[in-house]
């Protein structure tokens, strides 16, 4: 018992720690970057996805998979795609879209994962 409440404790500490150190998205001649690396059915950045603006978006997609994923980002509100593409092992690919208030989602259209929502997209 006291081992699963040891692994517990750890997992909770490292699941912490990784939302402690999501840095705040770059933006750049008004163009903000978020930086998407692709694993076996999930998705990790680097950056926080909490208090996005409306605006300009250039999504850095990395596969770091050994098999072909995609890219799937659709309007959040009305399910339009902004963009799809295939993605190689170990490539990445550029997605420059712009973000209404409206939000955004995103998923592998290949490789099943489920839909990245992202609702907060907020002009105050």
């Amino acid at each position: 018992m006291k081992k699963i409440l040891n692994s517990v404790v750890f997992g909770s500490v490292l699941l912490a720690s990784a939302f402690a150190f999501a840095g705040t998205p770059v933006t750049q001649n008004g163009v903000t970057t978020i930086n998407l690396d692709q694993h076996g059915g999930y998705f990790s950045t680097q950056e926080t996805l909490a208090g996005l603006k409306p605006g300009k978006y250039r999504f850095v997609v990395s596969n770091k998979t050994e098999k072909l994923v995609g890219f799937q980002i659709q309007d959040f509100a009305t399910h339009k795609v902004l963009d799809m593409f295939p993605l190689e092992p170990g490539k990445s690919k550029v997605s420059v879209v712009d973000i209404t208030e409206n939000g955004f989602r995103f998923r592998c259209p290949i490789n099943p994962t489920p839909w990245y929502d992202v609702e907060n997209v907020s002009a105050k």
